[in-house]
């Protein structure tokens, strides 16, 4: 019995790890099948003061929603929009909403596109127009991998911008150096050059070194279009009179 019992504690710890794996297994087949079963929608355009609590509430009442991401909107759109006297609190650009059906996805993209959204007269949106169009063949998981290489191409142009700008920063601090530097010999130059002078010293530096500079200007010639007309052959009043006579 005890070598029975030995054998039963050894095979244990294996035969729960299987049962693990074949109850993940089973739980990652049921999520598959549900999200197969999702559809998505895209909504181009989120209008201003909506957010996902509003839109949730507006496209609930046609089906029941999983999932929902909006894009929120540039920093410089949104400080163009506040300079103008717009609207200043989050607004957003677009979004996604996941359906739990895809019938349900498709119906309300086909009811809904180019109709005004309505409701209560005094809401902000009442006059804006439905943007929605299914996406077919595309789940949730796609929109997370877009979203996130949108984020990245936005990361890696950020960061070239910066490191421009940079660049361009330093450029002009080192040129600013250069200037003030410069100025600062030529200053000590015509100081020590003035102290000789009037001590009576001849100076070992030219006199024209800090002289200041001269812009010189050359003649130019004029442009050969201007004379075009002058250099045409031109026939004389003679030759004209005696064709015109011999008529």
């Amino acid at each position: 019995m005890g070598e029975k019992d030995l054998e039963i504690e050894e095979t244990s710890p294996t035969r729960r790890e299987d049962e693990t794996k074949t109850q993940v297994g089973k739980v990652k087949k049921k999520k598959k099948v549900k999200a197969e079963k999702r559809g998505v929608c895209h909504v181009s355009r989120v209008p201003p003061r909506m957010d996902h609590v509003k839109l949730r509430q507006v496209l609930s009442q046609f089906g029941e929603i999983q999932r929902i991401y909006l894009v929120p909107e540039a920093a410089a759109a949104q400080m163009n929009r506040n300079r103008a006297g717009g609207f200043r609190g989050q607004a957003f650009s677009e979004g996604w909403v996941e359906f739990t059906k895809k019938s349900v996805a498709k119906r309300v993209a086909n009811m809904l596109n180019g109709q005004q959204m309505g409701g209560r007269k005094r809401s902000s949106f009442y006059y804006d127009i439905w943007n929605v169009k299914y996406l077919s063949k595309i789940k949730w998981d796609d929109v997370t991998d877009e979203i996130a290489q949108r984020h990245a191409v936005r990361e890696q142009k950020l960061a070239l911008e910066l490191s421009a700008a940079k660049r361009e920063r330093d450029f002009y601090l080192t040129q600013v150096d250069k200037s003030r530097a410069l100025s600062s010999i030529e200053e000590r130059m015509k100081k020590k050059q003035k102290v000789q002078q009037e001590s009576g010293v001849i100076s070992d530096f030219p006199s024209d070194q800090f002289a200041p500079k001269v812009i010189r200007q050359f003649p130019q010639k004029k442009p050969v279009a201007d004379q075009a007309g002058k250099l045409k052959p031109s026939l004389s009043k003679d030759v004209l009179a005696g064709v015109f006579g011999g008529q």
